[in-house]
Formats: C-alpha cells, sequence, structure tokens
C-alpha cells in the first residue's frame, strides 16, 4: 500500500486508490471539479480516521496529473509540424491539436515542470526516507509534502480558469499579475516565478520589435498588433485586406506600416504596463522599422550624395592614380540602413531589455524607463533622419513660402496674369489646365530655377460642386478680345464664378521618409490655410485695381469736364456718383488690409518663429510632430477658421467686396444703384457683426489668440468700428450722394 499511495502522488492509480472520474459517466466529470482521488470503497481494514487522512494527501496526485496534462499539452510542439504540412489520420487522436497554440501558455507551463519537479523530489525523498527508517507513514508524507497543500490546489485552479477562459498573451500575463497579490508567501513566490516565465516570452517580442523592427507574434498574443489582424477581427476580408497591401510600392508600404500598420491591441495589453508606455514601444517599434529598412529612392538619393561627397574630398586630396574614377569602390546599400541606426546603438537597446529580462522581478519603475530611454534613442536618430539628411526646414520654408504666401511678388503675379480669366466661370474640363498658364509664367517673372523646392509644388483645381451651363461659357469666351469689360456678360453669375475659382488648391509633392511628418492631414490644414489667404489676397488685389480704374476714369472725367464744361455733364454726374464709393472702397480695403496683415505678420511671422526656436531646440521626432501640429493648429485657429460664424462672416465679407470691385468697373448707368447700396449695406452689417465678436471677452480675453487685440486696435484706432458697432452712426442711408443718380 506504500508504493500504492506513492505512486499516487505522482498521479498513477492503481486498485487500492482509484480515480473517481473513471467511475462515473465522462461527461458527468467533466462538469465536477470537486471529484478526486479516493481510496477503494471496498477497503475495510483502514481506520476512518486514516482514510481521511489519506484522501487528503492522494488529492496532491490529482493536482499533479491535471498540472502535468496541462504543461504536456501546452508544450506540445507538434502544431509546428503540422503547420507547414497536410494533417495525417494519427492529428485527429489528439484533441488538443486542434487548439490554437499559445507561446504565453508554453512559457507557463514551463515554470509549473520547474514547480513539479520539486513536488516530484520531495515524493522521492519521502520514498527513500521511509524505506531507510522505521518511521510512522501518514505522519512522515504529511510532514514531507505539508507545504504543497498550499501550492497545488490554487495552482490546479489557475490552470482551470485558463482552460476555461481560453486565457492568452497579456491577459494570461494580466492574471498572473493579480494572483501574485496573496497572504501566502510560498504562492506568492511560485506565482511570481510563472509571471516571470511569461515576462520572458514578452521581453523576446519587445527584443524583436524595438531591436530589428520584427513583429514576432504568430498567434496574436503581443499588445501590438498588424492593422489588417484587427480588420480581420472586425470582419473585414483578409484576402481583401492583402490584396490592397500588394499593389502598394515600398514607399507607400512603409508609409502605411508608419500611420496605419500597427496598433495596440487594448485586449493584450497587460494592465500593469501603462498606455503611454505601450505607446511608446509602438512608437520606438515602427521607427526602427523605418530606420532599419529605408526607402530605395532614399538609398540610391543617400549614396549618390555620400559618392558625390567622397569625390570632392578626393579631389581635395588629389590624386595619385590617372583613373582616379575607377578606384572608387562600388555603395552598398545596406550600409545606409546601418548608419541610419548605428549598431552600437542596437546594441545598447538590446542590452536594456537583456537586463530586464535577467531581473526575477518586474519592476515597473525599471521597465518604463527602460522603454523611454529606447523610445529617445529611436526618436533622436528617427529626427536626425528627417531633420538633417531628408532637410525638413527646407521643405517647412517652402511650405510656407508656397501654401502661406510667404512668396507674395509669385502670387501677386499670379493673380494679375489670372485676373481676366478668374473673371470668367470655370469650366469644368480645362479650368485646371488654363491655371497652369499664369501660374508658369508668375513663376518665370518672380523667380529663377533656384529654387528647387518649386518643382514639388502643383495647383490643382478640384471638381466643382455646380454644373456651368454652355451659354455662361461660350458666350463670354466669344468676346474676350472684343469687349473692353467682360464682365458685362456675367453680372448674374458672380456668385458662381467667385465659388468656383475658390477651390484652387496646391498639392507638395513629398518624398521618404518626409511622408512621416507631411502626412495627407497635415497638407490638407495646408491647403485650407492656403486656399482662405488666397482668397484674401485676391480681394485685396481687385480693391486695388478697382481703385486704379476708378482713378484712371475719375482724371481722364476731370480733364474732359475741364477741358468741355458745357458739354460733358456725364463726366460731372459720374465723378460725384463714384465719390460715395470711393469712401465705401476706403472701408472694405482698410478691412482687408489690416485683416491680411494681422494673418501675415502677427499669426503667420510669429508662429514660424515659435517653430523655429523648437526645431533649434528638440532632438526628438515626436516632439517635433508635436510642435508642428501646435504651429497648424495656431494658424487655424488664430486665423478664426475653426469658428463657423467667423469665417462665414469673412467669406461673406470678400464676396461682396469682389462684386462691389466687379459693378463699380462696369457700371455705366444707373441700372446697378441699388445694386450697389445693398452690396454696401450688407459689408457695414457683416463687418459690424465681425468687430462684435471679434471684440467679445470669448476671443480677445483669451490666449486662444494673443495678438487679436493688436488686431483690433488697428481697426478700431479712431473708434469707429466701435460706435458703428454701437448702432450710433450709420454709413449707408444719411449718404445724400446716392439719390444724385436718379437726377439723370
Amino acid at each position: 500500500m506504500l508504493h500504492e499511495l506513492l505512486l499516487a502522488l505522482l498521479g498513477y492509480t492503481g486498485d487500492l486508490i482509484i480515480d473517481e472520474r473513471e467511475q462515473h459517466n465522462s461527461s458527468l466529470a467533466s462538469e465536477s471539479d470537486d471529484r478526486h482521488f479516493k481510496l477503494a470503497p471496498d477497503i475495510s481494514f483502514v481506520e476512518r480516521s486514516d482514510r481521511d487522512l489519506i484522501e487528503r494527501i492522494i488529492t496532491l496526485g490529482f493536482y499533479y496529473r491535471e498540472l502535468d496534462r496541462f504543461a504536456t499539452k501546452s508544450r506540445n510542439l507538434s502544431w509546428i509540424r503540422s503547420a507547414n504540412s497536410s494533417p495525417s489520420p494519427r492529428d485527429s487522436e489528439f484533441p488538443s491539436s486542434k487548439a490554437k497554440p499559445s507561446v504565453y501558455r508554453r512559457a507557463i507551463a514551463n515554470g509549473i515542470v520547474e514547480i513539479l519537479a520539486v513536488y516530484r523530489s520531495a515524493v522521492l525523498h519521502i520514498e527513500q526516507k521511509l524505506l531507510a527508517e522505521t518511521v510512522p507513514i501518514l505522519a512522515t508524507v504529511t510532514q514531507g509534502l505539508n507545504k504543497f497543500f498550499v501550492l497545488m490546489p490554487p495552482l490546479h485552479e489557475l490552470v482551470v480558469e485558463i482552460e476555461r477562459d481560453d486565457i492568452r498573451g497579456g491577459q494570461l500575463l494580466n492574471l498572473l499579475h493579480k494572483r501574485c497579490h496573496c497572504g501566502v508567501p510560498e504562492l506568492q513566490t511560485c506565482i511570481q516565478r510563472l509571471l516571470w516565465h511569461g515576462h520572458q516570452v514578452m521581453y523576446n517580442q519587445l527584443a524583436a520589435w524595438m531591436v530589428y523592427g520584427i513583429l514576432q507574434d504568430q498567434h496574436g498574443e503581443f499588445f501590438i498588433r498588424r492593422q489588417e489582424d484587427r480588420d480581420v477581427e472586425h470582419g473585414s476580408s483578409l484576402p481583401d485586406t492583402s490584396e490592397k497591401f500588394a499593389h502598394l510600392s515600398t514607399d507607400d508600404t512603409s508609409l502605411t506600416d508608419w500611420h496605419l500598420g500597427f496598433h495596440i491591441s487594448l485586449d493584450m495589453l497587460p494592465e500593469h504596463i501603462h498606455m503611454r508606455v505601450a505607446e511608446s514601444v509602438l512608437f520606438a517599434g515602427k521607427a526602427i522599422r523605418v530606420l532599419r529598412n529605408p526607402s530605395p529612392t532614399f538609398r540610391f538619393q543617400d549614396a549618390i550624395y555620400h559618392q558625390q561627397m567622397s569625390r570632392g574630398s578626393q579631389k581635395v586630396q588629389g590624386f595619385t592614380g590617372r583613373f582616379p574614377f575607377q578606384k572608387e569602390p562600388l555603395i552598398d546599400t545596406k550600409l545606409i540602413g546601418e548608419e541610419l541606426l548605428p549598431q552600437s546603438e542596437a546594441d545598447k537597446i538590446e542590452a536594456m531589455l537583456l537586463g530586464l529580462k535577467e531581473s526575477s522581478e518586474f519592476h515597473k519603475r525599471s521597465f518604463e524607463c527602460a522603454v523611454d530611454s529606447i523610445r529617445t534613442i529611436a526618436a533622436s536618430h528617427l529626427w536626425q533622419l528627417v531633420v538633417v539628411r531628408a532637410d525638413l526646414n527646407g521643405h517647412l520654408k517652402a511650405l510656407k513660402d508656397y501654401f502661406l504666401l510667404a512668396k507674395g511678388d509669385f502670387f501677386q503675379c499670379f493673380l494679375e496674369e489670372s485676373r481676366q480669366l478668374m473673371r470668367l466661370p470655370p469650366r469644368q474640363s480645362t479650368a485646371e489646365a488654363d491655371l497652369m498658364v499664369p501660374f508658369q509664367l508668375a513663376a518665370l517673372k518672380t523667380f529663377s530655377e533656384e529654387d528647387k523646392h518649386f518643382s514639388r509644388v502643383s495647383l490643382r483645381m478640384p471638381s466643382f460642386g455646380f454644373t456651368v451651363k454652355s451659354s455662361q461659357v461660350d458666350a463670354p469666351k466669344a468676346n474676350d478680345h472684343t469687349d473692353r469689360n467682360p464682365r458685362s456678360a456675367l453680372s448674374n453669375a458672380s456668385e458662381i464664378s467667385l465659388d468656383g475659382w475658390d477651390g484652387i488648391a496646391l498639392e507638395y509633392s513629398v518624398d521618404w521618409p518626409l511622408e512621416l511628418f507631411f502626412t495627407q492631414e497635415v497638407l490638407s490644414k495646408y491647403r485650407r490655410v492656403f486656399q482662405y489667404l488666397l482668397r484674401l489676397k485676391r480681394t485685396q488685389m481687385e480693391l486695388e485695381k478697382s481703385w486704379a480704374s476708378v482713378t484712371h476714369q475719375d482724371h481722364t472725367d476731370f480733364a474732359k469736364q475741364r477741358n468741355d464744361r458745357v458739354n460733358c455733364p456725364v463726366s460731372q454726374q459720374r465723378r460725384q456718383r463714384f465719390r460715395p464709393m470711393w469712401r465705401v472702397r476706403e472701408h472694405m480695403a482698410f478691412l482687408i488690409r489690416n485683416l491680411q496683415f494681422y494673418i501675415q505678420v502677427d499669426v503667420i511671422e510669429s508662429q514660424w518663429n515659435v517653430l523655429q526656436a523648437h526645431i533649434q531646440d528638440s532632438h526628438d521626432f515626436t516632439e517635433l510632430v508635436a510642435f508642428h501640429q501646435e504651429y497648424l493648429s495656431a494658424l487655424i485657429s488664430q486665423s478664426f477658421l475653426d469658428i463657423g460664424s467667423v469665417s462665414r462672416i469673412l467669406d461673406g465679407i470678400m464676396k461682396l467686396c469682389l462684386q462691389f470691385c466687379w459693378n463699380i468697373e462696369n457700371q455705366e448707368s444707373s441700372s446697378n444703384t441699388s445694386e450697389l447700396e445693398h452690396i454696401t449695406e450688407e459689408f457695414n452689417k457683416k463687418s459690424n457683426s465681425l468687430y462684435t465678436i471679434l471684440r467679445s471677452s470669448r476671443l480677445a480675453g483669451s490666449q486662444r489668440a494673443p495678438f487679436l487685440r493688436r488686431f483690433l486696435l488697428r481697426l478700431n484706432f479712431n473708434s469707429f468700428f466701435e460706435a458703428t458697432a454701437r448702432g450710433v452712426l450709420n454709413v449707408v442711408r444719411p449718404r445724400p450722394a446716392i439719390p444724385v443718380l436718379n437726377q439723370q
């Protein structure tokens, strides 16, 4: 009976000690968790007290068998063979082969095997002691296995929960981390050992991800996932996803990997790892992927650059040979990736992770510090790549020149060249090609070919939201060279023309690795500001042109009146009619000029200087991205583009200004007098509303627009706007000059 007891402690039953589950239906046994090893019921020579003690002891054998079964099942590597071959008939004999394998479970199973090995050694020691000495059997067994009565039941509960709920990956680490907090030191030591084994897998995955940029996760257990994995989980078909990525070029794939390729799986993120730390891990791995896998185009350009630099240095030093170019070594593009991430830095990252891996316990603070250090290394080298080698500041300057209209002479020339074209409604099919002619002419007139970034800028005319009738396009087209004023045939199409040409946009071609910085979202913000600034500059130019045109006409009328005072009554009446309109035009120009000065100087230039200071001080790519986002957000918010009421008023004011210019230039009679009066009245209403909103405490008293008070001071330097906004002064109705038109 002694030997059968010892065998039962190792999970083997016999005639005296039986498995209660084998005596019942297997379906009932699977539902009953309290059925263990028992003494055979027909044994009558064992006292009741001894029977209870024996049955308590042999429960350890049941727990041992179940834990050993779990360890054997989890450590089974037959899935490696079956993954590369067709299933054999023998595979159907093992139901466990159908279960999805788990690297983390295998690690936990290795820890359980260590605990079971200690248990087996204790059983062997008891056997040797019982055979060597004459001691009380049950007392010796109980004394030798006493500590396992505390360990085995909780471990069995842990295994049952893992299998029942199919716990894997980070969820398994969560479970073990919770079980570590107990009041039994021996059990806590065992659970910590199991957690250590689980963390070994996580550290291996972190090393592959943060040292080599490789996602080593075959079974979806790491908290960093590929995006297509999430698409599959949400119902997207895998063939569609793979087909979507298959046609992408290498540059597109690298860009997609950076922005959309990977994400954090909250289901697999251990609770003892903060979300901020997980985001740092995600960024560091993506940065390492970028540094280790540069674009082939960038490799080639960088290789040519280094080759030219080496040629320059060789020419300075001189050549001893007759044909020096034959001695140049071939450039290995693999070395470029090593230069972007030096091997010494990779070794430093690996050493940090190795130090965490060798620690017997998981120290949250040490882990977070190591991850932050690795992230800093990756961000610094990515900053070196984007800012220094890819000339980020040069591209930022180009975007400021063209999208923020810093090259004012170029856009002034472009608007002048396209002024007559923009007075006609845009044609759906040829609008973009029509604009390219004045665009290229402006480039030739204003700057030479020294601007290397101009080739990246292209003009686009997106599809319009309306359909232009052929009569609206063809009729003016026929009279382009005969009519002095092509606008006369389009007096009713001003709204259509304005809305159409307001869609003018710029595009900027960005290469790797600047695509990581200038995303489509960033470029769309630049386009939004550009369209707003171009409308503003176009309005300002039309107001200036109308002043020049009307002044020229006034000088002509004055000369005619001076030469012939009797026969030129029309000239006198026209001068009297236009004089009050000059005042209205000056009000419009005053508002537009001050708004343009505020945006270009107080907003754009000040924010540009802040961004430049950040670029000089920062050596972290993520900080640089954040500073640039703040820069764009400040441009949009301080220009009031994100306030619907203000932006609608500004759009209305610019439309009214353009309509006013076109009407006053083409007015030869009193037919449009009421329209001019209506435009003037609407402008006054909108300008007063704009001033009222901008001077409100919500805007002027906040930090949202720090230079807004200067703008308001320029507008209201003589309290005119304030008095008008309060209704004290009305600039339209008291004017006696408007009714003169009816005396004709």
